[in-house]
């Protein structure tokens, strides 16, 4: 009995899927819930699986396909067996190791990923090592004459991932259909910092997760989003959909790009619970293992310049959200307190908003309301 393998049934949001690598040949048996192949969507990678048993007599669509939800890909023989044991190559093993990103690349650009030195996580190959490897000048060729090494000014053609092309898309869209102003402050990290410091080790302990800035910031977020519940709201037409929950989109870097997964009702969690979902978050975005799900809805984004060295920035709003905080790096810097020049750790922080939807007034409010909780995490516990 044949048996199709189905691309899964897509988010409304998600149009069309691209075929990366397939997992196995014609020929080689499989098995039921093995993963056959990978495919990206504009927001995430996704695995089609075995529906059953049995040996993978037909590919109906190959590498770099363009597909739809439910489209058929590939036929299963559930009564044959496989005419012989699948060998794993050399490159095979590589792909082990090699995020799909990266699989795509080496093969647009024929570099074998046996190669290439991974920098990832376990030695895993990333896109960016690929493109580097792609990058390098060829060898001279040995010839009679004195001649110029090819590569003196070398240039790479790659196509665009479908997630870059989503988020040019969405950047460009932003900007044209949101009137983005941004306002600035500076926070104090002082007393979150010696707040951590004090109970770090016994919240690790305790929770078994360490105990991050990030979820400080989300639980400020959170109030200052009560107090002004405006720049919690979307426009949709000529409306304004103002939103009873707080779901928190926090950006993520990837080898694919940037996503952003979204902290469901953050307002319900505790510190601890929000540090074990960015963790998660972090950890399947290297894998390249978040779902749509995670990556679709949101009321408030926040992004972190501060770990690749941003000291400000103005952060592009995330459609159809009105605002996005954009923190940055801790440096020292000379303050004035009680009259005396001191040296504190602080921290830019940059809101940008639809003022189409928010006032001056509510946008610099609120950030001080963040910088407020920040500077005096005890707020977060009264709530004031």
């Amino acid at each position: 009995m044949i048996v199709e393998v189905k691309v899964p049934q897509l988010p409304e949001s998600v149009s069309e899927a691209t075929l990366l690598d397939w997992k196995k040949q014609v020929g080689e048996a499989v098995e039921r819930d093995e993963n056959l192949i990978d495919i990206e969507t504009d927001k995430v990678v996704l695995e089609v699986c075995a529906p059953q048993s049995g040996v993978l007599v037909e590919v109906v669509h190959q590498q770099g396909d363009t597909v739809t939800s439910l489209d058929v890909i590939a036929r299963i023989d559930v009564a044959a067996t496989a005419s012989a044991s699948p060998k794993q190559s050399a490159e095979q093993k590589s792909e082990t190791i090699a995020m799909p990103a990266a699989k795509k690349l080496a093969a647009e650009t024929g570099v074998n990923l046996n190669e290439v030195a991974g920098s990832g996580r376990g030695g895993r190959v990333l896109k960016e090592d690929v493109a580097a490897h792609a990058a390098k000048p060829a060898a001279p060729v040995a010839a009679p004459m004195p001649q110029t090494v090819a590569g003196d000014r070398p240039e790479q053609r790659v196509p665009m991932s479908r997630l870059r092309q989503r988020v040019a898309e969405r950047l460009i869209q932003s900007q044209a259909e949101n009137a983005i102003l941004t306002t600035f402050n500076e926070v104090n990290m002082q007393p979150v910092m010696d707040l951590r410091n004090k109970y770090k080790d016994k919240f690790e302990k305790d929770h078994g997760v360490r105990l991050g800035f990030m979820s400080f910031f989300v639980k400020a977020v959170v109030q200052a989003l009560r107090k002004y519940p405006v720049v919690n709201a979307s426009i949709d037409g000529s409306d304004i959909v103002y939103h009873g929950y707080y779901d928190i989109g926090v950006a993520v870097g990837s080898p694919r790009g940037l996503v952003v997964p979204i902290i469901r009702n953050a307002d319900l969690l505790s510190l601890a619970d929000i540090e074990r979902q960015i963790a998660d978050f972090g950890k399947r975005a290297q894998d390249g293992r978040l779902t749509v799900e995670e990556l679709t809805g949101g009321t408030y984004t926040i992004s972190n310049g501060g770990p690749y060295g941003s000291l400000m920035s103005t952060p592009i709003i995330n459609p159809p959200q009105a605002a996005i905080l954009g923190m940055h790096a801790i440096k020292d810097r000379p303050i004035v307190e009680d009259g005396q020049i001191v040296a504190r750790p602080m921290m830019y922080l940059a809101q940008s908003y639809d003022h189409r939807l928010i006032d001056g007034r509510e946008a610099v409010l609120s950030l001080v309301a963040i910088k407020e909780a920040i500077e005096d995490p005890t707020r977060l516990l009264l709530d004031v």
